[in-house]
């Protein structure tokens, strides 16, 4: 993992055009603020958790993101073996610890970011995927994040700290 502070990169991008729907894999995305990846469920407020009472929950799901390394140990620690884009998370980093991104600016290929809470683990997603992954991945499924400023990111873009 790079020192605090070095840049890390993207190694792949993911959308779902609906709940459910199998995750699509895109060598580049456009991000616009305040919204989300075009063509993702959140960015049309189709996501999971988009309905009624609980829609200030998409709020903070402009982008997910989550480590590559984190996938890495998943399957060589427990045994749990995930395709790519399996996560559900919009972009998979390398080379940056992305826990350490909650309340801080950083940059994704161009689009400007502000992380606000790390992405747990849920049911829905174990459900989903039909493998144990609750307990393994407990404050390291990923990061929930703003775009602050819009952008495109592209596979092999840089992912670095702003502030």
């Amino acid at each position: 993992m790079a020192t605090e502070g070095a840049p890390g990169h993207v190694e792949a991008i993911h959308i779902a055009p609906a709940v459910g729907a199998p995750m699509v894999s895109l060598d580049r995305a456009r991000a616009d603020a305040g919204i989300g990846l075009e063509g993702d469920r959140y960015a049309s407020r189709a996501g999971h958790w988009s309905d009624g009472e609980i829609a200030d929950r998409d709020a903070d799901r402009d982008l997910t993101l989550i480590e590559a390394e984190v996938i890495e140990d998943l399957a060589a620690t427990d045994g749990i073996v995930l395709a790519p884009g399996e996560t559900r998370r919009n972009v998979t980093t390398r080379g940056i610890r992305l826990n350490d991104l909650v309340g801080r600016r950083f940059r994704v290929g161009d689009a400007e970011c502000e992380g606000v809470r790390l992405c747990e683990p849920c049911q829905y997603l174990n459900d989903s995927i039909g493998k144990p992954i609750l307990r393994p991945l407990v404050h390291r499924a990923g990061l929930r994040a703003k775009i602050r400023k819009g952008g495109e990111i592209a596979v092999g873009a840089e992912v670095a700290i702003l502030d």
